[in-house]
């Protein structure tokens, strides 16, 4: 279970000082920490709406973000505050409060559109906190919306960033939830009650024509309905009189309007239970140190003057946690040889049986923990330094099996040298009986388990170390005829000969277990990328067919209100994604 992160209070993620935005690390630590998914809700909106009153409500908390009570903007740069999900567990609820927009001692319309855009950007749910009625001066205060292209990019190809190529944007894009606060007009049309979510969808309605007023009317509009096709909208009456406002938050409940008090309930209840978890491309859960990333990533862009490009961030990310995914890839590996190997190894294959079954748990790891690993980078890096911990275990286990034979040859045959030293067998029939100890000692030697796998070879290269031994107690044996010597030296060479062939046939045989040992792995690594490329691909089938959903959904509502040109545009979003469904062929056509 992964540990809760629990802050007790809200701590500034993105300080804005002198309109340079940067990045807090001890934010960053916070973020760092948090293994389970983040679920992220961002409220933008102007300073003074009380943004931060609804994001204590999140928290489940009377204080937190600061409210302020002046024409001031409180809350500088975006704040962060990260508690355990209330209605998720296992998951960790991260609010973002932001900087009122358009504070009249900033005058820094730049500022304020960064702000919008790194809200937008690391959020899943994105609340735009405004008072009274949408009106045509809540959207032009929206403006904010129509400059997003300019502010980021969805990916690095040149040219991409348009409003009609928004369906990159809404793959990337957070659910948009528009609060109105202190509204006083009454949810009907033609005498009929309608919902929040039908009066935003009214107020999202275009004008006919293509004059200059039209246009200005009908852009930020355009502008929500193309890059937000998921949105919902809340009311909310005055919260209590305008005298007790400024200290809102020492109210006590029943001194609140109580219709308030349950919109406010609905409010919370709804981004706690359909706020879904923040990811990346592919359906790419977002946990803590992920979304450290991606602000450093965004934050970095924008200091350094360039855009925040959404793709370029994932691919930054990927090659962090790629890098990462690979060091516990082997680290699993080496754990489980570790524990599973006792050098030396009676055979090769008991060690290469052993190494793919570890093998195969490293790669399982890594595809856990791996993403858009372009190319097959970072497997294939992995894969190579699996082979070469393989080549490495197959040293250690010679070495451990050349180093525990050579000592029981000593232990052996040592005896047997000392009687050769002082001339036991220097005497008539004294080569006979060098050669029978020599056949016993021999015996003796194999019996003993587990001397590995060079077992063999060393006990060769021992016995050709003391062939002139042999050869000298044979040439001097008295009780020998020359014929009797002349076949035991034939007798001999063919002994040899026939070791020197098994030794071949050995080579052999190990290489053979290598080349196969080799085939093996390599098809381990392409079973385990298969799977994990039809998951990812199910995954984004599922992520395309979602957002087409959506963009079919708003095609419909244009048709209806009679924007046949506006739908047409809006057809190629919905071609793009059509063609990159079909792109997504099954996994087995494309290997």
């Amino acid at each position: 279970m992964a540990p809760e992160i629990n802050l007790p209070g809200p701590m500034s993620l993105i300080d804005n000082t002198k309109g340079q935005l940067v990045v807090n690390p001890e934010a960053l630590k916070i973020l760092s920490a948090i293994t389970q998914p983040v679920v992220v809700v961002a409220i933008v909106g102007l300073y003074r709406t009380g943004k931060s009153y609804l994001m204590n409500k999140l928290a489940g908390k009377k204080n937190g973000f600061s409210l302020g009570s002046t024409v001031k903007s409180h809350t500088k740069g975006i704040w962060m505050w990260c508690v355990p999900h209330p209605k998720k567990p296992e998951h960790t609820l991260v609010l973002l409060d932001t900087e009122g927009l358009g504070d009249i001692e900033k005058g820094d319309n730049e500022n304020d559109s960064w702000i919008f855009a790194l809200a937008i950007l690391l959020s899943s749910t994105f609340v735009y906190n405004s008072m009274g009625t949408i009106n045509q001066q809540a959207m032009d205060q929206l403006h904010y919306v129509t400059e997003l292209t300019d502010r980021i990019k969805a990916n690095s190809s040149p040219g991409n960033n348009s409003v009609d190529d928004s369906a990159d944007f809404v793959s990337f894009f957070p659910a948009f939830v528009w609060t109105l606060r202190d509204f006083t007009l009454e949810l009907e049309v033609d005498g009929e009650p309608i919902t929040a979510d039908d009066y935003l969808e009214l107020s999202l309605k275009l004008r006919k024509g293509t004059d200059k007023k039209s246009k200005s009317f009908n852009d930020p509009r355009l502008c929500i309905r193309k890059f937000f096709p998921k949105r919902k909208c809340f009311v909310f009456d005055w919260p209590a009189p305008k005298k007790y406002l400024a200290h809102l938050e020492q109210l006590k409940e029943e001194e609140l309007n109580p219709d308030f008090i349950e919109q406010v309930a609905e409010f919370c209840s709804y981004i706690l239970s359909h706020s879904n978890v923040k990811t990346l491309s592919g359906g790419i859960p977002v946990n803590g140190p992920r979304l450290e990333s991606l602000v450093l990533t965004y934050v970095n862009a924008i200091s350094s003057g360039d855009l925040p490009c959404m793709e370029n961030a994932v691919l930054a990310l990927a090659q962090i946690e790629n890098s990462a995914a690979v060091e516990k890839a082997i680290a699993h590996y080496e754990q489980q040889m570790g524990q599973k190997v006792q050098l030396p190894t009676e055979t090769l294959q008991e060690l290469l049986d052993l190494h793919r079954d570890s093998e195969r748990e490293a790669i399982e790891v890594f595809m856990k923990n791996s993403f858009k690993d372009v190319d097959q980078m970072f497997q294939r890096k992995l894969g190579a330094q699996l082979e070469a911990r393989r080549d490495d275990f197959c040293k250690q286990n010679s070495k451990a099996s050349s180093d525990c034979c050579m000592a029981l040859l000593q232990d052996i045959f040592g005896p047997l040298e000392e009687d050769v030293k002082q001339g036991t067998f220097s005497k008539p029939g004294g080569y006979r009986l060098f050669t029978q100890k020599l056949q016993e000692l021999k015996n003796k030697y194999y019996q003993v388990p587990r001397k590995g796998i060079q077992a063999k070879e060393v006990l060769k290269k021992y016995l050709e170390s003391k062939e002139d031994v042999a050869d000298a107690l044979l040439q001097t044996d008295q009780s020998l005829s020359e014929k009797e010597k002349a076949i035991e030296v034939e007798r001999i060479k063919a002994e040899s000969a026939e070791a020197a062939k098994k030794m071949l046939e050995e080579i052999q045989k190990k290489n053979e277990e290598m080349m196969e040992q080799k085939e093996k792995s390599y098809q381990e690594h392409v079973k385990q990328l298969t799977e994990k490329m039809e998951r990812d691909r199910a995954q984004l089938m599922a992520e395309q067919e979602k957002t087409l959903a959506l963009k079919l959904q708003e095609q419909e509502r244009l048709l209806k209100e009679g924007f046949e040109n506006e739908s047409k545009r809006l057809q190629k979003d919905i071609w793009d994604i059509q063609m990159r469904s079909k792109s997504l062929e099954p996994i087995c056509n494309i290997l």
